[in-house]
């Protein structure tokens, strides 16, 4: 299960708004900030958590560690930019 802060942290990295986020994943935006706010594993149901989780990779983020050990979050080499709707390769190859 992926944690209240790897959510912020994803976003930071694809620098996508909470709106973007609940747009592509499907989740609703007061939903989404409502399980940033929480520590460690946010409560809520585990298909809204993997939407959201889903979401993150498509667009290239990679969870790393698990909840108890060294949480994080990386970039993979595509990164969708939501503002935009296409993938940039840019400088992540």
């Amino acid at each position: 299960m992926i944690t209240s802060a790897q959510i912020r942290a994803a976003r930071a990295l694809l620098r996508w708004s909470s709106a973007d986020l609940s747009e592509l994943s499907g989740v609703g935006n007061a939903t989404i900030k409502r399980l940033e706010v929480m520590e460690g594993v946010p409560a809520g149901q585990v298909r809204t958590l993997m939407a959201i989780k889903e979401a993150l990779e498509a667009a290239g983020v990679e969870f790393i560690g698990a909840p108890e050990d060294r949480p994080g979050v990386r970039l993979l080499k595509q990164v969708y930019q939501a503002s935009t709707r296409q993938l940039d390769k840019g400088d992540y190859e």
